[in-house]
């Protein structure tokens, strides 16, 4: 079992939602997220250029079965990833192994917990 976390783009949440639902991966849990990275973003505000601390960002928790993972990685980045070859700020996944996961309302774990 793992637990894919992905820190995506605001504007491409819509797409990588439907790509996972098309990839028939339809359990996931959305929140949103700020942070700094490579990615770089000038704002004017009252006349003066600002560079943000903090970019927004949408991150993406699921947990999947491991014959899973491949699947989830590939809808994720194929939907995320600006035209081309990608852009700085398209995001980052994480993939962490999971213990043990524990339905609450039946009591089930591991795999078919999820």
């Amino acid at each position: 079992m793992k637990l894919i976390t992905a820190i995506i783009s605001e504007s491409k949440l819509d797409m990588v939602r439907e790509a996972l639902i098309e990839a028939e991966i339809t359990r996931i849990t959305v929140s949103r997220a700020s942070g700094f990275g490579r990615q770089v973003r000038e704002e004017i505000y009252r006349g003066k250029k600002m560079i943000p601390n903090l970019n927004p960002k949408v991150r993406i928790d699921i947990a999947v079965n491991d014959e899973f993972v491949d699947i989830t990685v590939d809808a994720i980045i194929k939907s995320a990833r600006s035209q081309g070859d990608g852009e700085i700020g398209d995001g980052k996944i994480f993939i962490q192994s999971l213990e043990e996961v524990i339905r609450i309302r039946t009591g089930e774990r591991g795999s078919a917990a999820i």
